[in-house]
C-alpha cells in the first residue's frame, strides 16, 4: 500500500514536472512568435488602424498594443502608409485632418494636413486657461514659405487640460482667415509636471526657444522635455533608455541619442525616417555633425576592457560606423598610470577602466576636433583626426600632466585663475584662423577615480564632493593657437555641480544646467539670473541646452 501511494506521489509530481516544462516552453514560443510578429510589417498592418479619438470630434489617433516599440521602422512606415491612404480624400483648412501624435514621438503634439487653394503661409497659437499662449510660425517647403500643400507636426500642447487650437492661414497677399479647434488632451503615465517651479530675477528678457532637457536619468521612462519660458512643458519626446545628449538639426530633420547604441533621425512630422545601429560600440556624452555629413560620436568599445575613450563615426547616408580613434593610441603613457578604484573589478558602470572619461566633442573644421576629459580635468585638441591623429594641445593643470610624455603640450596660462575642474558642455566659437574663444561649465572638482596619485588640491582644486560646493562657474577662455597661450576673459558663479551639468550661449544670453542640483536658468553675459527652474529629479539633469526647433518653425 505504502509503495501505491509513492507511487502515485512521484507521478503526481512528474506530471507537474511535463505540464511545467511545457508551459514554459509554450509561453516560450509564444513570447518568440509576438516578438517576431511584431516586427512584421503585415501583422502591424492588420493590428494598427488610425482610429476617431475621444480628444476630439475633428481628431483621430492611432490604435495599437501596448508592446508595439515606435522605434521600429516597419512601425513608422505602416503608420505613413495608413496617413497616406487617408490623404486620399480631400481635406481644407475648415476641415483638415488631424492626428494625435500619429508616430509616439511627441506626447504633446498634433499631426495636421490640408490644402489651400492659395499658396499660403500658417502659424497656430495653443490657448490653455491659466496658462500664457503658445505662438509660432510653422515651416513648410514652399516658396518664401508659402505653399497649398500643407502638412505640419504642431507642439505646445499641455496635457491633462482642454486646448484651444487657434490655425492663422495667410496668403501672399497678405489675407487671412484663422479656424479654431478645441482638444480634451488626456494625462499620460509618467508624464512630467505640467509647469516647473520658476523665479524670476530680473525683468530682463529671455531668449526664444525651448528649454530642452536632455537626461533625467529616471528608474521609470525616459524622455527629452521640452520647456518654455514660462516653465511649461511643451514637449515629451519618448526615448528607448539611457539619454539624449543633444538634438542635431540639418534642414527638416532631427538626430539624436534614444539609448546608448541607437541614433534615431526624425523628420519635421515627428516620423522616425531611419534607426542606425552602432554595433559593439556604446555611445555617450556626445556627438556633432563633421565637415561631410557624418555624425562623429563619443563611445565606448564594448569589446575593449576600457570605456569612454573611443571617438567613432557615422555615416548617415549608408549607417555604416567607423572606429576614428582609441585615445589610448594618443595617450600610451597616461592610459597605464590608471588603476580601477580600490575594491572594484569595472568601472562605476560596469564596462572598464575609465581612465579618460570623454565628454565634449566638438567639430572645428578641417579635421579638428576639440575633446573634453572629465577624469583629467583636460581640454585636448587633436588634428587630423580621420587619417593621422595627433595632439595639438592640452588646457589642464600641470599637475595632471606632470612627468609624462605629454606635458609639452600643455598651452601657456595667461593670467592668474583657476584652472577649470571636471569640465563639462566644452563649446567652441571661432573668432579668426589664430584665435576662438571656449566655453564651458567648470564643475570646479578635483576627482579621478582612476588616478589617486594627482594632487588636485595642488591643481588649485579643493572639493571631491559631486553634491555639496560652494559653486561652479561658466568659463569661457580666449584661445591663441599662434601664441599658445589661453586666457580667461569671462566667468561668473552658478550653483555647484560636482558632475554633469551644460552652459550654452543663445543670442545675448546664456542658459546654465547645473545637473547634480536639479536647477537650470538663463543669465546675461555679465553673470545676472534672470530666471531659474528646479526640476524633481531622481539623480540629475544631464544637460539644458535651448533650441528654437528650426525643422519646425519659422522665426
Amino acid at each position: 500500500m505504502r509503495r501505491e501511494i509513492l507511487k502515485k506521489i512521484l507521478y503526481g509530481i512528474l506530471v507537474i514536472l511535463v505540464l511545467g516544462v511545457a508551459i514554459f516552453f509554450g509561453i516560450r514560443v509564444f513570447d518568440l512568435k509576438r516578438s517576431s510578429d511584431l516586427k512584421d510589417i503585415d501583422f502591424l498592418s492588420n493590428h494598427v488602424d488610425i482610429i476617431d479619438s475621444d480628444i476630439s470630434s475633428s481628431v483621430k489617433e492611432v490604435k495599437k498594443d501596448n508592446d508595439m516599440d515606435i522605434y521600429d521602422m516597419n512601425y513608422q512606415n505602416v503608420i505613413s502608409r495608413k496617413i497616406n491612404d487617408l490623404l486620399l480624400d480631400d481635406y481644407t483648412a475648415d476641415k483638415p485632418l488631424i492626428i494625435y501624435n500619429p508616430y509616439g514621438t511627441n506626447n504633446n503634439s498634433v499631426n495636421i494636413y490640408f490644402k489651400t487653394e492659395k499658396p499660403s503661409s500658417v502659424s497656430y497659437t495653443v490657448k490653455v486657461d491659466g496658462f500664457n499662449d503658445f505662438t509660432r510660425t510653422l515651416k513648410n517647403n514652399g516658396d518664401d514659405n508659402y505653399t497649398t500643400n500643407h502638412s505640419y507636426q504642431l507642439i505646445g500642447f499641455i496635457l491633462g487640460y482642454t486646448n484651444k487650437l487657434e490655425l492663422k492661414v495667410t496668403d501672399e497677399n497678405g489675407s487671412s482667415k484663422t479656424y479654431n479647434f478645441e482638444f480634451d488632451m488626456r494625462n499620460l503615465e509618467n508624464q512630467a509636471k505640467s509647469k516647473l517651479d520658476s523665479e524670476d530675477k530680473t525683468d530682463l528678457e529671455l531668449t526664444d526657444g525651448l528649454y530642452t532637457v536632455l537626461g533625467n536619468d529616471s528608474e521609470s521612462d525616459d524622455f527629452v522635455f521640452l520647456y518654455d519660458n514660462d516653465g511649461v512643458i511643451r514637449g515629451e519626446i519618448p526615448i528607448i533608455g539611457y539619454r539624449a545628449h543633444r538634438i542635431l538639426f540639418d534642414g527638416d530633420m532631427m538626430y539624436f541619442s534614444v539609448g546608448e547604441s541607437t541614433m534615431a533621425a526624425v523628420n519635421s512630422l515627428g516620423k522616425i525616417t531611419n534607426l542606425y545601429n552602432l554595433g559593439r560600440y556604446h555611445l555617450h556624452h556626445d556627438y556633432v555633425f563633421d565637415g561631410d555629413g557624418n555624425i562623429i560620436i563619443l563611445a565606448s568599445d564594448t569589446e575593449a576592457d576600457t570605456c569612454e575613450d573611443m571617438i567613432i563615426r557615422l555615416n548617415l547616408e549608408s549607417g555604416d560606423v567607423d572606429g576614428v580613434l582609441d585615445m589610448a593610441d594618443l595617450f600610451g603613457d597616461v592610459r597605464k598610470k590608471a588603476v580601477l578604484p580600490d575594491g572594484e573589478n569595472s568601472s562605476d558602470d560596469g564596462d572598464g577602466l575609465d581612465w579618460i572619461h570623454l565628454n565634449t566633442i566638438q567639430y572645428l573644421g578641417n579635421d579638428e576636433v576639440v575633446v573634453s576629459s572629465r577624469e583629467l580635468s583636460t581640454i585636448i585638441k587633436i588634428d587630423d583626426i580621420f587619417d593621422s591623429p595627433k595632439i595639438d594641445y592640452l588646457i589642464g593643470s600641470e599637475e595632471v600632466w606632470k612627468g609624462t610624455d605629454e606635458e609639452d603640450y600643455l598651452l601657456t596660462k595667461d593670467g592668474d585663475f583657476k584652472i577649470q575642474g571636471g569640465q563639462h558642455s566644452v563649446t567652441y566659437e571661432k573668432i579668426d584662423d589664430d584665435s576662438y574663444y571656449l566655453y564651458l561649465f567648470d564643475n570646479n572638482m578635483g576627482v579621478s577615480t582612476t588616478r589617486k596619485d594627482i594632487d588636485w588640491k595642488e591643481a588649485g582644486l579643493e572639493n571631491s564632493n559631486g553634491r555639496k560646493g560652494d559653486a561652479s562657474h561658466y568659463y569661457k577662455y580666449l584661445v591663441n593657437e599662434k601664441d599658445r597661450t589661453f586666457e580667461l576673459v569671462s566667468e561668473f558663479d552658478v550653483p555647484y555641480s560636482g558632475y554633469v551639468s551644460s552652459v550654452q550661449e543663445i543670442g545675448k544670453t546664456i542658459v546654465v544646467d547645473s545637473g547634480m542640483a536639479c536647477t537650470f536658468g538663463e543669465y546675461t553675459e555679465d553673470g545676472e539670473l534672470i530666471k531659474s527652474f528646479n526640476m524633481d529629479c531622481e539623480k540629475f539633469i544631464y544637460r539644458v541646452y535651448k533650441y528654437d526647433f528650426p525643422n519646425l518653425f519659422v522665426d
